[in-house]
């Protein structure tokens, strides 16, 4: 079993998220109006004693010396702008004061030293009861928490509590929009507090997709009924058969593994002074937890080939590297899971078809087209690193700087190949997908058909036996005919009745015709247009007698028109000669 996937799951009605799909327009601080929507009371959100203060929009930065547990006020006491409207949208409101008191924040160090060696640092817990503890230690210099020739400290936060979101964010000024993405899965990836020769700060918050193992459930159709994305839907409400490509895809070939999305959200705070990374982990079943990644990123600094990159260059950028080749591994394990499937497919269309295997194309599908746009994201954060270089490397001597760069560049270049194979595999994939899905609309054109031609067959059959039965009818006909009409009790055929042939013609005749007026009025409406009422259909002589002269009247009009046509053109013609030959 692979090493990305997680461990078996007890099975809950929880496992799959109502995630609503991410709001990008609130992603990060280049937008103006921060979790202020359109229809929002703008009036509402904006405070008055704000807008007339004179104080500067920014505030001073913080000491933390003195200010009597500044973190207190986060988002507000960093980010004034930030309404509490604003942060109750954000999610930041419920992370801050909704959280689990009973469960202790375990925070995961990594330390990276000046000679590339990557160090477990061992971790730190924060209580309720210790939370002033924690913030006392966090504010003191780095010199102070942190060894000697500490390049960069990894910081993996476990159950996030609302007391160690402010101290973070109030610590090292981190940006709300780190925090807000983080909680609500929003792609995003931006720079802030650039100073030139010093550092900054920059985010990359992306959605990426890994297997996981099936989930044993101890009520299985009731569990797959509620989250499995590849389960019939009969059961649903015509509104309910939605396709949510936010909840695992459950693959049913092979070991039966589900594709999940996890969430990658680092913030680097790149300076001079000291590097910090810190690393939000979502505490959903799917996502993948702090001790692991901590783990997997300490794992890495064995490798030779990442220690020589650590050891030549002091850019903390390339450990955030790392975390993307995390994301790179997953991706690459899904989609080998995700072929697997849709050659198991293609193996099961060729027997009969059934319309649940359809929507499960159908759904694979949607999900196939969700994870084009996440790949695309990946993209965008790997050229976004590449794009933004750290200030901090201008006080390096121009040719280490130099250096570093070309190398970061062709790391970066590196994993935008890896991208490219990617998202190579996942067209071959759309397009085998198609395929399938053409075979199985084909498979069920040709069992239509052969159903056609056996309904064909069996009316021919059927057709023959109506034919055999009209053909003895016919050798019966005239005797059944001559023995009606010797059957009839007229005076010319039986001498004590009182009918006569006369009298049979009155009462025949009239019914007859009237048969066949009510029966013509009736069948009319295939012959007149379909505006015509019953009415005018029961007058049906004078309506075909009216329709056919009055087309024949037309068809003469119509060449009438014509002709005259013609010889106006004719004339014109001999206008323009006689003209011509005048000028001659």
């Amino acid at each position: 079993m692979s090493s990305l996937r997680r461990r078996i799951r007890p099975a809950s009605n929880d496992y799959v998220l109502k995630r609503p799909p991410p709001s990008h327009r609130h992603s990060g601080p280049s937008a103006p109006w921060p979790w202020i929507n359109l229809n929002d009371d703008l009036f509402a959100e904006v405070d008055d004693d704000q807008l007339k203060s004179e104080a500067p929009p920014i505030p001073p930065p913080c000491n933390h010396a003195d200010c009597d547990g500044c973190w207190k006020g986060y988002p507000q006491s960093r980010f004034p702008n930030w309404t509490p409207s604003q942060v109750r949208r954000s999610r930041i409101h419920y992370a801050i004061h909704d959280y689990d008191r009973e469960k202790a924040c375990t925070i995961h160090h990594v330390d990276v030293n000046d000679h590339g060696f990557f160090i477990d640092s061992g971790r730190q817990e924060a209580t309720e009861q210790t939370k002033d503890d924690f913030w006392k230690l966090l504010i003191q210099h780095h010199s102070a928490q942190r060894p000697t020739n500490t390049r960069v400290r990894a910081l993996f936060v476990e159950n996030m509590s609302g007391p160690v979101l402010q101290m973070l964010g109030a610590k090292y000024n981190i940006e709300p929009f780190f925090f807000s993405s983080s909680l609500s899965w929003i792609p995003s990836r931006f720079q802030e507090e650039v100073q030139p020769g010093k550092g900054d700060h920059i985010t990359i918050t992306l959605t990426f997709l890994k297997t996981m193992d099936a989930v044993i459930a101890s009520d299985h159709s009731s569990i797959l009924s509620t989250t499995s994305s590849t389960v019939s839907e009969d059961t649903l409400a015509p509104g309910e058969q939605v396709i949510n490509t936010q909840a695992p895809l459950v693959l049913r070939s092979g070991d039966g593994c589900s594709l999940v999305l996890d969430l990658l959200a680092v913030h680097l705070i790149r300076n001079v002074e000291g590097n910090t990374l810190i690393s939000y982990h979502n505490t959903d079943r799917e996502a993948t937890s702090a001790p692991y990644l901590h783990e997997r990123i300490r794992f890495a600094g064995q490798s030779v080939y990442w220690q020589n990159i650590f050891q030549r260059s002091p850019d903390p950028t390339f450990v955030l590297l790392t975390f993307i080749w995390h994301a790179m591994y997953a991706w690459d394990e899904a989609l080998e899971a995700l072929y697997a499937h849709i050659c198991a497919l293609e193996t099961s269309v060729l027997e009969p078809s059934n319309i649940f295997l359809t929507r499960e194309l159908h759904i694979i599908r949607a999900h196939h087209l969700h994870y084009s746009s996440l790949l695309e994201d990946l993209k965008k954060a790997v050229v976004f690193i590449l794009d933004t270089p750290n200030p901090a490397m201008d006080t390096l001597p121009q040719e280490e700087k130099h250096f570093s760069r070309t190398l970061l560049e062709k790391e970066c270049r590196n994993l935008l190949s890896e991208i490219d194979r990617l998202e190579m595999s996942r067209r071959m994939q759309d397009k085998r997908l198609k395929n399938v899905m053409n075979l199985v609309f084909s498979s069920v054109n040709i069992n239509d058909s052969k159903r056609m031609k056996e309904l064909t067959e069996a009316a021919v059959r059927d057709s023959a036996a109506m034919k055999q039965i009209a053909y003895l009818t016919m050798v019966f006909l005239p005797s059944s005919f001559v023995a009606a009409i010797f059957g009839m009790n007229v005076r010319e055929l039986s001498n004590d009745t009182k009918g006569t042939l006369p009298h049979y013609f009155e009462v025949a005749a009239p019914l007859t015709f009237l048969t066949v007026w009510v029966v013509m009025a009736f069948q009319s409406k295939y012959l007149f247009d379909s505006g015509t009422t019953f009415w005018m259909r029961l007058v049906w002589p004078w309506m075909l007698f009216k329709q056919v002269f009055m087309k024949r009247d037309k068809d003469k009009e119509r060449e009438r028109e014509k002709e005259e046509d013609i010889s106006l053109g004719s004339l014109g013609v001999l206008r323009i000669k006689k003209g011509y030959s005048t000028r001659q």
